[in-house]
């Protein structure tokens, strides 16, 4: 895998971690969602529309980056989430990062470099 997909794919990840955050502020802005007929009040919230419009943009590039890259090679970097977004959450929210957290997104790290740098010699 080269360089400029390793570092696109890792912009994926970012923007699709990004488009979570914009979905937790639209969240906590709009009313709770107790039915059907609520969902349509989703519309009056910016922070709704952003997640989507950033959701929309981030599958066109995974669709471009699954024209480059095998899907068993490009998919566990769609795992760095796991790591980025309680890392966003916590630092816009001020949500908790407990210690399992680091040594869990430590695996995960490990493992996305491990395919990573193996697709390169392989």
């Amino acid at each position: 895998m080269a360089i400029r997909e390793i570092i696109l794919l890792v912009v994926f990840a970012l923007l699709l971690s990004l488009g979570q955050i914009l979905f937790k502020h639209g969240a906590d802005s709009t009313p709770r969602i107790d039915s059907l007929a609520s969902l349509p009040s989703l519309a009056a919230y910016p922070a709704i529309w952003a997640a989507i419009g950033l959701y929309g943009v981030t599958t066109l590039l995974w669709i471009y980056l699954l024209q480059q890259v095998p899907l068993s090679r490009a998919y566990p970097f769609a795992a760095l989430g796991f790591v980025l977004v309680p890392l966003f959450a916590s630092v816009i929210f001020g949500e908790r990062l407990t210690l399992t957290y680091g040594l869990g997104a430590l695996l995960i790290v490990g493992g996305v470099s491990v395919i990573a740098l193996g697709s390169s010699a392989g």
